[in-house]
């Protein structure tokens, strides 16, 4: 068909631009730290509100919170309402992870 200035040459092919592909790149060690820490509190907290998790009263526990403080009292400050045993365990567990930052990008 003709295009709009009269002539009829054909359509350009259409582009075939590679579509880049962006993965997001977690520390997997990291993450699984994690994942086993949040089961783990799930399991207690059942066991100190005796009842399933879907049951549990509303508990707000924020990992990456405990982590910006540096010392066992400021953390277990923030924890007061839970039981002393739940808390000194979570401490424990706490040790030695990291505060999950932003993932990374790439892409092509």
């Amino acid at each position: 068909p003709p295009s709009s200035d009269g002539s009829s040459s054909p359509p350009p092919p259409p582009l075939s631009k590679k579509q880049g592909k962006v993965t997001v790149k977690y520390d997997r060690k990291e993450l699984r730290k994690r994942l086993v820490l949040e089961e783990w509190i799930i399991e207690q907290l059942s066991e100190l509100y005796d009842c399933e998790e879907e049951e549990m009263p509303e508990v707000e526990i924020d990992i990456d919170d405990l982590l910006e403080v540096n010392s066992d009292d400021e953390r277990a400050s923030k924890l007061q309402v839970h039981p002393r045993d739940f808390v000194r365990e979570l401490l424990g567990r706490i040790r030695g992870m990291r505060k999950l930052s932003a993932p990374t990008k790439k892409g092509l």
